[in-house]
């Protein structure tokens, strides 16, 4: 009898030290995962693109296009003053050809949100600017702004409220055609603009 509990203590001891190691394992396990993981996750700075030899980047508050030649920093072109809380989404660069000569693309999206009482302002805005490196010069801009707008509004001085929403746009909607030429659009107009070599700009067609 003697010997039937000395073994059942003994499996059962056993049996919750196999469980601790089985625990402490995956725990390390995760917890290394975990590390690696973050250390691979990609800095802002690098998040941003690079085509050829200019790299957009944040700097000195900034939002720039810098230019390197033979791996150092020769010129850079000012998008924009920009404060240590902006952060651009789905920024990218593309070259194109336009008239012959080479060009360069650069969107970005920022959102924004204003909030008060009774009302909030989701603003999705966005941009797209062409550069022809050669001259520094930026030949042509475009921005795109959804504010969705979400209010409490007073029905009739009763004292009860509905929530009402609603979308508003302004700008136009931008298009990259395959012959280099630009479109832009809303719900009333549509322009299609062609890159004139001699006066460094887009003209409308």
């Amino acid at each position: 009898m003697y010997i039937g509990l000395l073994f059942n203590l003994v499996y059962l001891v056993m049996k919750n030290i196999f469980l601790f190691l089985c625990v402490g394992l995956l725990t390390l396990n995760g917890f290394s995962q975990k590390k690696i993981s973050s250390s691979k996750a990609p800095s802002s700075a690098s998040a941003l693109p690079k085509v050829d030899n200019l790299q957009v980047e944040i700097k000195n508050g900034k939002f720039q296009v810098t230019i390197s030649e033979k791996g150092k920093t020769n010129d850079f072109l000012i998008i924009k003053d920009v404060d240590a809380a902006f952060t651009p989404k789905d920024c990218k660069l593309s070259s194109f050809s336009a008239s012959g000569v080479k060009l360069y693309l650069l969107t970005w999206t920022e959102l924004s949100t204003a909030k008060s009482t009774n009302k909030t302002e989701e603003k999705t805005t966005i941009y797209s600017v062409i550069y022809e490196v050669t001259t520094k010069k930026q030949v042509y801009s475009n921005y795109q702004l959804t504010n969705h707008i979400t209010e409490k509004v007073s029905l009739g001085g009763t004292g009860a409220t509905e929530t009402q929403e609603k979308i508003r746009k302004e700008g136009f909607e931008f298009t990259l055609n395959s012959d280099g030429s630009v479109t832009q659009k809303n719900k009333t107009q549509q322009t299609t603009f062609v890159y004139d070599k001699v006066k460094i700009e887009f003209r409308k067609r």
